[in-house]
């Protein structure tokens, strides 16, 4: 079983704490819910995967705080990076 972390029962994506093979089901645990994950793709250690749906323009939420928003409609399991989300923070355009 390879290991995640997710802070807040408002966080919408998880962090991989290994390398984790693609099409390899995840269970996770969110607050008192279990939920198995199915990944679309290799996840590299240190990196995010989305744990639900993320609708395009939605915010990304890491550890309980937004750290972006989906440039892109995200798939429950997708690798969540610079290719479908856009940093919002510091930004003086938004």
């Amino acid at each position: 079983m390879y290991k995640s972390i997710i802070l807040t029962e408002k966080d919408n994506v998880a962090t991989a704490l290994e390398n984790i093979p693609s099409v390899e089901d995840l269970k996770i645990t969110i607050g008192d819910e279990q939920r198995v994950i199915h990944l679309l793709e290799p996840i590299q250690f240190g990196h995010k995967f989305a744990i639900q749906d993320i609708a395009e323009g939605g915010y990304i939420i890491k550890y309980g705080e937004v750290i972006g928003r989906a440039t892109k409609f995200i798939k429950c399991g997708e690798y969540v990076h610079v290719h479908n989300l856009e940093g919002t923070r510091g930004r003086g355009d938004k």
